[in-house]
């Protein structure tokens, strides 16, 4: 695992933006998977800036979003559809045909997790994957409890998550309570794995992820046993135990 530790959040973006762009550099036609929400907003950011700068080219890239909330239309401005498009897509030259998003309004949930990953396997699988982590050790909407084992599927939206989605949705009350998500298999199964961790809201789980027991109660502590991670965070999310960050970025 490498472990960068940046000054701010500002700092993280600009750097796992600068990764993804080498990614995409080195093979043009690469699968890069998405994660939607706060923390990565600024990394699309600023991989759209990168873009305009550099020329890069994203017309052979595709994508696959990990998620999507089961019941919201991809034409909801709260879907991760919508979220991804706005933030990311709309500013990449990425054609249309090479986007992927689970339909959170399939006829048939259990079929379009098939049909996913079938999608994901006929692209060569996903050559890095971005992710980011909840407060409760959730990645994607792999919420703690969940076997490393589980593949794409619907899954139950656990209460803290739906709390910290309240925002978001408007109310408690109105947030979808099932998930459309890769699963903790599909993740691993990634060739590289990016993790953006920023503030100090994180530090805690993020020490627990990264230096604590491997277990499904830690959903995102599964990384360990990846064997090409790259973690970029902030010191506000290092903050607990900061001289061990250090070390072991120093390490890496």
């Amino acid at each position: 695992m490498d472990i960068h530790i940046k000054k701010n959040g500002d700092e993280v973006d600009r750097s796992a933006a600068v990764a993804v762009s080498r990614q995409v550099l080195r093979k043009p036609d690469c699968v890069l998977g998405l994660a939607t929400g706060n923390t990565t907003e600024g990394l699309f950011r600023r991989m759209v800036e990168l873009h305009r700068e550099l020329d890069l080219d994203y017309s052979r890239v595709t994508t696959f979003n990990l998620d999507e909330y089961v019941g919201l239309a991809p034409t909801d401005p709260i879907s991760c559809r919508a979220r991804v498009k706005q933030s990311l897509l709309q500013g990449l030259n990425i054609r249309d045909e090479n986007v992927f998003v689970p339909n959170g309004i399939a006829r048939s949930l259990e079929q379009e997790c098939k049909d996913y990953e079938a999608s994901i396997r006929a692209r060569g699988g996903i050559d890095l994957q971005i992710l980011s982590i909840g407060e409760n050790g959730h990645i994607a909407f792999n919420e703690p409890g969940t076997a490393f084992e589980t593949t794409m599927r619907v899954a139950d939206i656990a209460d803290t998550t739906i709390r910290a989605k309240a925002e978001l949705f408007g109310s408690v009350d109105k947030v979808a309570r099932q998930g459309i998500t890769m699963g903790i298999r599909n993740i691993m199964m990634a060739k590289r794995i990016m993790l953006v961790v920023k503030g100090s809201h994180k530090a805690k789980i993020a020490e627990r992820a990264l230096f604590g027991a491997v277990t499904p109660n830690v959903p995102a502590s599964v990384l360990q046993l990846h064997p090409f991670v790259t973690v970029y965070m902030d010191e506000e999310a290092a903050a607990g135990q900061l001289s061990a960050f250090r070390k072991h970025a120093s390490a890496g």
